[in-house]
């Protein structure tokens, strides 16, 4: 069932569809593009990216030489973007032989490049988010128990389970509910356009050292909110870590 719902949200390279709601990217406070919508391009398979025509750009941009080729789009050209008195060397590119005509005059930002993008009047963070991404968190009555080095590192029967498309289920539990003696923060941070910014932390436990096997959100975005303050276990991380629900152990997927 889980490879059914991948295939059925894969979206193949080169796919071009319209937005559906308004863009807009900033830097500096300074509007460089905005779309009522832009179109979407899967460049790659994981989430579309954002493309401008000429009209919806509002600063100048310069031919900056040829840049890399993509599998889906063809060779592209760089060029640098000009706000106010900075220079953005090679911030965005354009595909000119891109096998979709509509696409090949319109242009797209590296998303770093600008510090702030705007989908109607919510921030975007981390890259362009996709239509059919689906994010659901709901309370759940399972049973969850985590074991490293057979030492129980967690038990709950308050999980919320949180169900993204084309991810498995993720439980994360009350920290009441987590040896919390037994993790260490670590630097470790990872970012999602859907949910936010998470932290991580390493299990020691049973003798174990599982580095980065668990993590969670402290202020999650919106989709995310009933998962703020909680912790989630990464079995496929570690095979050392073992994670149950309601007794069947969770295996890769």
């Amino acid at each position: 069932m889980a490879d059914a719902v991948r295939r059925a949200v894969t979206i193949e390279p080169g796919t071009v569809e319209p937005g559906s709601v308004r863009v807009r990217g900033y830097r500096s406070g300074v509007l460089v593009a905005d779309a009522d919508p832009p179109l979407l391009v899967w460049e790659h398979r994981f989430y579309p990216q954002y493309f401008f025509s000429p009209g919806q750009v509002r600063v100048e941009l310069r031919p900056a030489g040829p840049g890399p080729r993509s599998p889906s789009l063809g060779p592209s050209e760089m060029l640098d973007v000009v706000v106010g008195d900075a220079v953005l060397d090679g911030a965005a590119r354009r595909y000119p032989q891109a096998p979709v005509e509509e696409v090949r005059e319109t242009v797209t930002f590296d998303w770093s490049a600008l510090d702030t993008w705007l989908a109607e009047e919510e921030v975007v963070h981390t890259h362009a988010r996709d239509p059919y991404v689906r994010v659901d968190a709901m309370p759940s009555g399972r049973h969850v128990r985590v074991v490293a080095g057979g030492q129980v590192v967690a038990e709950s029967s308050r999980p919320v389970v949180l169900v993204q498309s084309g991810q498995p289920p993720r439980y994360y539990l009350p920290r009441v509910d987590v040896r919390m003696d037994l993790l260490t923060p670590t630097g470790t941070v990872s970012y999602c356009a859907y949910k936010g910014t998470a932290a991580y932390w390493t299990v020691r436990a049973g003798g174990l050292e599982l580095t980065d096997v668990a993590w969670g959100y402290d202020n999650p975005l919106r989709e995310g909110l009933l998962v703020a303050g909680l912790v989630c276990f990464w079995p496929e991380k570690n095979a050392d870590l073992e994670v149950y629900v309601d007794g069947e152990r969770v295996q890769e997927p």
